[in-house]
């Protein structure tokens, strides 16, 4: 059976930073690993 794409994307867990391990603030099905701040001090 096929899953409706607006109920899958809804279901995706919540992505974590790979540095400091805070969840992320954005879209679960973008490319980005990193939080903003992690992302500052680099």
């Amino acid at each position: 059976m096929m899953t409706n794409i607006v109920q899958f994307f809804r279901n995706l867990p919540a992505k974590v930073c790979t540095t400091c391990g805070h969840e992320i603030e954005e879209q679960h099905e973008c490319y980005s690993n990193t939080c903003d701040s992690c992302n500052m001090t680099k």
